[in-house]
């Protein structure tokens, strides 16, 4: 028998998000940068009122993306 979509919700994992300011500290970069990333569409934000939210997923994801070796 199937799972019930309650049965699959309650299966997957919270995700933790995070706000921009603590993006911003985890990149190491200022709120104005985390901001034009998540208005540019670079980084994948949810809008809860009139703030943003990042879950860490997605941060971990865009820094995973932007890593390059260099020389």
């Amino acid at each position: 028998m199937a799972p019930t979509s309650r049965e699959r919700a309650e299966s997957l994992p919270d995700p933790k998000f995070l706000t921009i300011a603590e993006v911003a500290s985890v990149m190491r970069v200022s709120k104005m940068t985390v901001y034009r990333l998540v208005h540019s569409g670079e980084l994948p934000a949810v809008r809860v009122g009139r703030s943003f939210r990042v879950t860490e997923d997605d941060v971990n994801e865009y820094l995973r993306k932007s890593f390059y070796s260099a020389g």
